[in-house]
Order: C-alpha cells, then sequence, then structure tokens
C-alpha cells in the first residue's frame, strides 16, 4: 500500500494529512524537495506558486531541472505530481497583498524575494512556515527551526529581521535557516543542503499539521 508505512509512523494522525490544504510558494531548491516530500507523506490538496523556467544552472540542486530544461517549474511538476494545483505567477509584494491565504492551513514560504516574504510574514504570520537561504553552505546538520526572532547567523535573516522591526511587526513565526557561515561570497549552492531545507519545512509543517 503506497502510504502503509507513513501510517505505521503516524497512526490516525496521517489522515490529518490528507485533510490538510497547503499552498507551497517557490518550487526550487528548497521548495521542490518540499514538495516531493509532502506528496510522499500523504498530503493531497497542495498549491504551488512559482513563475520561473528551469535553468542550465539549476541542475546541481532542483528536481526535474534536468528533465525539464527552459521549461515552466509549475507546469513541469504538475506533469509528475498530477493531483497539485499550480499558479504560474511572479510572487512579489503586490501578489502576496492580493492573494486570498484564507482556505490554507499552511503557507510555505521557498521564495527569495524580501518584499515578498515581509508581506507573508504580515499577512499569514499565524500559518507561515518561512526559509532562509540555503546557498553557500555546506552542512546540512547545522539546519535549525525556531521563531523569526531567534534565528541567528544569517545576513538574508538579519535584513528580514531588520526590516521587520521598521514595519512595526513583532509577531512569531517559524523559520528554517543555518547559522553555518557562508563559505563564498558568490551563489554557490550545494543539494545536501537545499534539500534539506526543503525535507525539514515538509517535517515542520507535518509536526504542525498532526498536532492539529
Amino acid at each position: 500500500m503506497k502510504f502503509s508505512r507513513v501510517k505505521t509512523l503516524l497512526g490516525d494522525d496521517f489522515f490529518k494529512l490528507q485533510d490538510a490544504k497547503i499552498i507551497l510558494l517557490g518550487v526550487g531548491g528548497v521548495g521542490g524537495f518540499c514538495l516531493d516530500c509532502l506528496i510522499r507523506s500523504g498530503v493531497s490538496d497542495i498549491t504551488i506558486v512559482d513563475f520561473d523556467t528551469f535553468d542550465e544552472s539549476n541542475q546541481n540542486r532542483q528536481l526535474l531541472s534536468e528533465l525539464h530544461l527552459g521549461e515552466s517549474k509549475v507546469e513541469s511538476f504538475k506533469k509528475h505530481y498530477p493531483s497539485i494545483k499550480i499558479i504560474d505567477a511572479k510572487i512579489d509584494e503586490n501578489w502576496v497583498s492580493e492573494f486570498d491565504f484564507d482556505e490554507f492551513d499552511l503557507v510555505l514560504d521557498a521564495i527569495d524575494d524580501v518584499r515578498a516574504k515581509l508581506a507573508l510574514a504580515q499577512k499569514c504570520y499565524k500559518k507561515l512556515i518561512s526559509s532562509f537561504g540555503g546557498a553557500k553552505r555546506l552542512d546540512p546538520t547545522k539546519i535549525e527551526v525556531s521563531d523569526i526572532w531567534k534565528t541567528y547567523g544569517d545576513k538574508f535573516g538579519s535584513k528580514i529581521r531588520h526590516e521587520l522591526r521598521k514595519r512595526g511587526f513583532n509577531k512569531k513565526y517559524r523559520v528554517v535557516f543555518s547559522p553555518e557561515e557562508a563559505k563564498v561570497k558568490e551563489k554557490g549552492s550545494f543539494m545536501g543542503v537545499t534539500a534539506s531545507f526543503g525535507l525539514a519545512m515538509c517535517f515542520e509543517a507535518v509536526k504542525i499539521l498532526t498536532k492539529k
């Protein structure tokens, strides 16, 4: 049976995953693995949002990138996971402000746009799991999950916290991050870290949903 081993672990809580409704923003190096993990864990109602296409530079870390070079990410994932719903859209501050998140149990943020991440925090903090950057790092064992105000050791995260304070935002929400010191200044990336970010986000979602 497809999910028998997940059911063995979760018992009746497994059905909470099947009843859940999730929206995942961004299906790149982090989001793609999060999506795969959610589906293989039994979450059946997932909407993904992304506007990008697969590029050759994605092939070291992004699921499906070598199979669908130049193609839409959301359309490509739909071919492999037919049950998902897709939205081909650029996630910016305006999109976040106009989109209705009320129907979703969780909002998973795997995007890079700072203003969009800030808008998501302000609008969806009660059901938001956000990912900071996994680039420039090599050690997946350094990954942590904490509330936004307890994150540390990440310049991108520091910028997010600073901008939230400027906006007068003081609420808590969950963040996947790594305090590992960046190894390079350029856009270096290792799948062992970016994929682990996605898997950590998936676990956090499963943990929250099964507690409900």
